[in-house]
């Protein structure tokens, strides 16, 4: 009776650690390198322009992460250029956070900029600026 017991209790916590295994494992690996990474459309802050119209100045961009690399793709239907500027920040707290050079998108003109992290990405963002000529 004894030995049944222990066989039982044995067999039911052998399926529980293979069920929470599995589990784990497919946790990790959708988080890691199944699913494609959040996607998320910016637009530079919107004012009044002259005579109280809305300004129609800067890029439009979408930024997508893929694991430890951001893209961002950014179109400027504009007349304005815009100086656009991705910036990463990293989830590991010795992950260095990084910032991409500027890059200036004429009007109705495309630009690409993309960064990296070793690890995982905690969050990205596109910075705006006027180019002055």
């Amino acid at each position: 009776m004894r030995s049944s017991l222990r066989r039982a209790a044995a067999a039911l916590a052998a399926a529980l650690l293979i069920t929470s295994g599995l589990a784990v494992s497919s946790e990790l690996f959708s988080r890691t390198r199944g699913a494609p990474g959040p996607v998320e459309v910016s637009a530079p802050p919107r004012g009044e322009g002259a005579r109280g119209r809305p300004d129609r100045f800067g890029a439009t961009c979408r930024t997508k992460i893929e694991g430890s690399r951001a893209t961002a793709s950014c179109h400027n239907p504009y007349p304005e250029t815009d100086r656009v500027r991705l910036h990463v920040e990293c989830e590991r707290w010795w992950d260095i956070d990084a910032d991409s050079a500027p890059v200036e998108i004429a009007a109705a003109r495309y630009g690409e900029l993309a960064e990296r992290c070793w690890m995982e990405i905690r969050h990205v963002w596109i910075t705006h600026e006027r180019v002055a000529f």
